[in-house]
C-alpha cells in the first residue's frame, strides 16, 4: 500500500480577521486549524480529521496492524482512526461512539456506551471473536482547569483499559490517549501486568504544545 505523504509546513501563514462574534480563544484555534499542515493533509488525502495521522506515525513506528486482524475503535467520531485501521488491511474494524459516525467503508459503526456492561459481547459478536487491536483516541470535554482535565482523561483511559482486557484475544494490542501530569500511573500498572510490553509515544503529528501522549501497549496476556 502506498504511504500517504508526510505534511509539509511550508506555505504562508495564514491571518484571522478579527470578528466582533469570535472570542479570542476561537480565533487562535481557528488560526491554528488554517496554518496546521495536517489538517490539509488531511482534507488532501480524504482522512476526517488530522487525528488519522498519529495512527499512521504509530502503525509505521509498532507495526501495529496486520491484514486480517479484528480491531476496535473506542470513541471513534469522527473516524479516523477506523478508516486508518480498514486502508491498512484490518479485516475487521468497529466503530463505538456516543455519537452517531458517518459509515466508513469496509467498517461497522455502533452508536453506543462502551461502558455498558452488555457492550463486550456485543461487540466481539459483532467482530466476530476476539478484538487483535483496541484502539482509543477518546478525550472528555475540557473543563479549562488543567488538573481536572487530567485526571478526567485518565479515568477515561482506565475505563478503555479494563474494557480492552475484557475483548483482546491473547497477543493482542492496545493503544490509548493519555496526558503528561503523573496520575497515569495506576493505568501504566495495569497495561503492565497484562501486556508484555507498554510504551509513551508522541507521534509527530501530536501538536508539541500539548502534553498529550500515547501508551501502546503489546502481546497480551489474557488473565488466569
Amino acid at each position: 500500500m502506498k504511504k500517504p505523504a508526510a505534511p509539509s509546513a511550508r506555505g504562508l501563514a495564514v491571518s484571522v480577521k478579527t470578528a466582533k462574534s469570535r472570542t479570542a480563544a476561537s480565533q487562535r484555534w481557528l488560526a491554528r486549524q488554517l496554518n496546521d499542515p495536517y489538517v490539509a493533509a488531511a482534507k488532501q488525502q480524504g482522512w476526517r480529521s488530522r487525528a488519522a495521522f498519529k495512527l499512521l506515525e504509530l502503525d509505521d513506528r509498532y507495526h501495529l496492524i496486520r491484514p486480517g486482524m479484528r480491531v476496535l475503535d473506542l470513541g471513534a467520531a469522527p473516524g479516523g482512526w477506523t478508516q486508518v485501521a480498514v486502508k491498512r488491511g484490518a479485516a475487521s474494524v468497529l466503530a463505538v461512539d456516543l455519537l452517531p459516525i458517518d459509515p466508513v467503508h469496509g467498517a461497522t459503526m455502533i452508536q453506543g456506551d462502551f461502558t455498558d456492561p452488555a457492550m463486550p459481547a456485543k461487540l466481539t459478536g459483532a467482530l466476530g471473536g476476539a478484538a487483535d487491536l483496541v484502539l482509543s483516541d477518546m478525550a472528555p470535554n475540557t473543563t479549562g482547569h488543567a488538573a481536572t482535565d487530567h485526571l478526567r482523561i485518565v479515568a477515561l483511559a482506565e475505563m478503555a483499559v479494563e474494557f480492552a482486557v475484557g475483548v483482546l484475544a491473547p497477543g493482542g494490542a492496545f493503544v490509548a490517549k493519555v496526558f503528561q501530569g503523573g496520575s497515569e500511573r495506576q493505568v501504566l500498572d495495569v497495561l503492565k501486568r497484562n501486556f508484555a510490553t507498554v510504551r509513551h509515544a508522541k507521534p509527530p503529528a501530536s501538536r508539541k504544545e500539548s502534553s498529550e501522549l500515547y501508551v501502546v501497549a503489546q502481546g497480551f496476556r489474557r488473565p488466569d
